[in-house]
């Protein structure tokens, strides 16, 4: 395989030479499919070198501090807001940069995929803002990869047109459309079609957050001014505020290699990591010139409570996933907390998803969800959130209702301060929910994590499963409780041990009810299912070996 080398000589002879006298270069080693040259420039990959150079062992470093975090917190040490950064929430001054063009008013944003017929209905769809989303309701296939890219690049110039297979034609009718905010991959994700030789003719898989936010910034920034609005990012999986220095850094950088002003990009961070919990003064703080605000990634959340309890005894053992909602202890603090940390410092506080979705072949279902859609924004809206997501447009309306009743002309709250909330580092860990484990909760973690990881292998991200939306977080969650219900030494609430033996039952009992076609993916998500869940060590996310095994292309 003769990978194509664009930095510094973008020819493939050029790639021989820059690793012979190791210049920095990103090779691609993926197939390249038509048009993949309008994202894969020259130019573009010259750009994504630069980044790889300046920050990738940040990166590494970064990623290691994670680990021995997480090793501390298995072994006892429970995290606590930093002494050594006190000086930072105790200064009452300083605020973050806020909304740019495009953002002041963010009620409901929608998220989804960015293929084309997704990025179409969610610029169709109503909402004010959409996450474009490159990270976890994408498989991160290397087609979803770059014609994603392609969707953003030709929507963001108003080029974007579809037909399905079927004939369907799709294009964008809205004469107002929402602002787009890309997420791209976490840290710990790399893109295996390209390479990074550095200067010591050392070469790695390139980071899927440098290329996802590289290719998007450098393609798009210049014509997201242009339109009035703004390079803008959701930034996922975040443990520290030394990782958000890493990225505002990586803003200023990009910034000035194009030639835009300081503070143009602005970023929300997830809040989906329970270390950072602890630190969200800390996050606004260094990136308080690009910060517009930090949204409450649910589902994430959890599954690192999880994560990072899984070895601390039955007392963080939680129920089933059904169970723990916004209410209970340990996600009332955090959302609490959140909404009082953003408005004391000038952020955005946005809402997280609920699961739910209409099914509109079965009215029930659709009046159920919008019930329950309703009562989870009135809640966000009550507590003081400026906006929250939905993943349906028809949920919009739900969730803009209950929003309007609280903010009505105003676009956001943002000057809504919470004194009366106090948060201490105990309430942010209590996970006494006191409800038990059952084997209907069971089962449904077994079904919804392989019948998810099938749709994941097949190169879908967002999948709706028994009427709820389910991505790779919610995944995450569903396999990680099934390994902590095995180590903990849980039973089921009718004395049914959770053993590996028992799993294996209703992974078979599992593939026995699922719906086979030719080419389906049950067999090796199956696969996956047991590594991830049965094994004796915990991977950090299901996805890294299901990418590596599965989604690797050769050219």
């Amino acid at each position: 395989m003769t990978p194509a080398t664009a930095t510094p000589m973008p020819t493939r002879t050029g790639a021989t030479r820059a690793a012979s006298t190791h210049e920095p270069s990103i090779s691609v080693v993926g197939p390249l499919r038509p048009r993949y040259d309008e994202i894969l420039t020259p130019e573009a990959l010259a750009f994504l070198t630069e980044l790889h150079q300046r920050f990738s062992a940040r990166r590494h470093d970064r990623l290691a501090d994670r680990m021995r975090r997480r090793f501390e917190i298995g072994n006892g040490h429970d995290p606590q807001f930093r002494a050594d950064t006190a000086h930072i929430r105790n200064d009452p001054d300083w605020r973050v940069a806020g909304a740019g063009p495009g953002l002041e008013d963010r009620r409901v944003e929608i998220t989804g995929p960015t293929d084309p017929k997704m990025t179409i209905n969610a610029l169709n769809s109503g909402a004010k803002v959409w996450l474009a989303d490159q990270e976890d309701a994408t498989s991160p296939t290397w087609k979803n990869v770059i014609e994603g890219q392609l969707s953003l690049r030709d929507a963001i110039r108003g080029e974007l047109r579809f037909t399905s297979p079927e004939g369907k034609s799709y294009e964008v009718t809205a004469t107002e459309t929402p602002t787009i905010v890309m997420r791209p991959r976490g840290w710990h994700l790399v893109e295996q079609h390209m390479q990074f030789t550095d200067r010591t003719g050392r070469t790695m898989a390139a980071s899927g957050s440098l290329v996802d936010f590289g290719l998007y910034f450098f393609h798009n920034a210049t014509q997201l001014i242009e339109n009035g609005r703004g390079p803008y990012f959701y930034i996922a999986k975040l443990e520290s505020s030394e990782e958000a220095k890493l990225w505002d850094d990586i803003f200023t950088f990009s910034e000035r290699y194009i030639g835009i002003p300081h503070g143009t990009i602005r970023a929300t961070v997830l809040i989906e990591t329970l270390p950072a919990a602890f630190e969200m003064e800390e996050i606004l703080f260094e990136m308080r010139d690009h910060c517009a605000g930090l949204n409450a990634g649910r589902w994430d959340y959890i599954f690192s409570m999880i994560k990072n309890y899984r070895g601390r005894g039955a007392r963080f053992v939680l129920p089933d996933r059904s169970q723990v909602t916004m209410t209970v202890p340990f996600m009332r603090a955090y959302t609490e907390l959140l909404v009082k940390t953003c408005h004391q410092r000038g952020a955005f506080a946005i809402g997280g998803m609920s699961a739910f979705i209409p099914n509109r072949r079965d009215p029930e279902v659709t009046e159920q969800a919008f019930q329950k859609v309703s009562a989870d924004k009135k809640r966000e809206a009550g507590d003081g959130f400026d906006g929250t997501w939905v993943a349906h447009p028809d949920l919009i309306p739900v969730a803009r209702a209950e929003f309007d009743a609280v903010l009505g002309d105003r676009p956001n709250q943002v000057d809504r301060q919470r004194p009366d909330v106090h948060v201490n580092a105990a309430e942010l860990i209590d996970v006494h929910i006191g409800l038990p484990v059952t084997a209907e909760g069971v089962h449904a973690n077994v079904s919804v994590a392989i019948r998810y990881i099938e749709a994941w292998l097949r190169g879908l991200g967002a999948v709706a499963i028994d009427n709820l939306m389910e991505d790779a977080a919610t995944a995450e969650i569903s396999r990680s409780q099934v390994w902590q219900w095995i180590h903990q030494d849980r039973s089921t609430e009718d004395g049914t041990r959770i053993t590996r033996e028992y799993i294996e039952g209703l992974i078979t009992q599992v593939l026995e009810e699922v719906t086979r076609s030719e080419g389906d993916r049950f067999d090796d998500a199956a696969e996956i299912f047991r590594d991830v869940a049965l094994g004796a060590e915990f991977p950090a996310f299901l996805t890294l070996p299901a990418y590596s095994r599965y989604l690797v292309e050769s050219a």
